[in-house]
């Protein structure tokens, strides 16, 4: 050891010596402070230094300011894991996926999800857990597994219409909020975006353009929102006063493949086509290869537009026209409506929380939220 890095030793010993020292002469003793210590230098209350740590808004401001003084001169330290204990909480929302793992590493929709759930969380200190429930084995685990309050929420992203798994989350008592509504009468709270607004919107913008032959690859019709897609690509062409026509529209799996599959499909009933519109980009993607093999160019041939306006759009070549839906803001939002589920239930369990935009349903049912989408016009189209 050199004599430079042995003086940095030591200086570090008695950094650490200094900083034991100061937090033994603000307690008296060699015992960390306790949560009745901050609450007498504060001159509050047990419960509302508890609210406090538990960022409940149930505080004025003076009376914050104080406990969080007495905190930093005790050198608090608040234990979450012993709290959560006593108030039978596990300070954890479970993120549930009815969907095979390989589907959710390949989407980009499910990681912007993650993404604005996780920074709603990080507010509040909430643990998030992401468990897959794709099948009758993963179910059972699940109800097992918040059975023994694992779990304070649970938010559900990708449900059918079929799906029995909400019945089974709504049975157990728990707040769950759904991403993507499975009807428009959706029995528990739910936030998602204007899928056939959305839809009727890029359509629009491609009669705009002059296409004509528009095809659509719409995913499977048991999901609410491919549905309501659907829904607007047909609302589009019945106001420019096209005739419904059955072979131009091909379901296809939420996936490149899917994408890929429906494409040769409808080139195969429908050659002369000149645009498609593809209910996510991932899809799109796959449309794009197979329009590309059958020597198709794109936008000069076939326009093409996606729904999402993931990473995919943008990277294209060329790049990809696409509703822009806001996935991570919905991930928020999702986040936002169960913690103040929680916190209905008991104030001082989940946080600071905002509702936002959220309001309760007709007749003062579940709560929904629908989120505005935009048309991101690119090179494609």
């Amino acid at each position: 050891m050199t004599a430079r890095t042995a003086r940095e030793a030591d200086a570090a010993r008695t950094s650490r010596t200094e900083a034991r020292a100061v937090r033994t002469a603000r307690t008296g003793g060699g015992k960390p402070p306790t949560l009745e210590e901050v609450a007498a230098r504060a001159g509050v209350g047990r419960g509302t230094v508890s609210r406090v740590i538990n960022g409940s808004p149930r505080v004025s401001a003076p009376t914050r300011a104080a406990v969080e003084a007495a905190i930093t001169e005790l050198g608090y330290v608040p234990n979450r894991a012993a709290r959560a204990l006593a108030a039978n909480r596990a300070d954890a929302i479970a993120l549930v996926v009815p969907e095979p793992e390989a589907r959710f590493f390949a989407e980009p929709y499910f990681s912007d999800i993650v993404s604005g759930v996780g920074e709603a969380l990080a507010e509040t200190g909430m643990q998030l857990l992401l468990t897959f429930a794709g099948g009758a084995r993963e179910r059972r685990r699940l109800a097992q597994y918040l059975a023994a309050h694992r779990a304070d929420g649970v938010l559900l992203v990708s449900v059918r219409a079929d799906d029995p798994l909400p019945d089974l989350l709504a049975g157990t008592g728990i707040p769950t909020v759904v991403s993507g509504r499975r009807s428009a009468a959706e029995p528990l709270p739910s936030v998602d975006s204007d899928n056939a607004g959305g839809a009727r919107t890029a359509v629009a913008h491609l009669l705009s353009r002059g296409r004509r032959t528009i095809a659509t690859i719409t995913g499977r019709l048991e999901v609410y929102g491919a549905a309501c897609r659907l829904d607007g690509y047909r609302r589009a062409l019945a106001e420019a006063g096209h005739a419904p026509d059955e072979s131009l529209i091909a379901v296809a799996d939420f996936t490149e493949e899917g994408g890929r599959r429906a494409m040769r499909e409808l080139l195969a009933r429908r050659p002369a086509l000149d645009a498609v519109f593809a209910a996510s980009d991932v899809m799109a993607a796959g449309a794009r290869q197979t329009l590309r093999a059958a020597g198709r160019r794109i936008p000069e041939d076939v326009a093409l537009v996606g729904f999402d306006d993931s990473e995919i759009a943008r990277h294209m070549d060329p790049p990809l026209t696409s509703v822009r839906q806001p996935i991570e803001e919905m991930g928020r939002a999702m986040a936002r409506l169960v913690l103040s589920e929680i916190a209905r239930r008991s104030p001082e369990a989940a946080g600071p929380v905002e509702a936002g935009p959220l309001e309760a349903g007709p007749g003062g049912g579940p709560r929904q939220l629908v989120l505005p989408t935009e048309l991101v016009v690119r090179g494609s189209s």
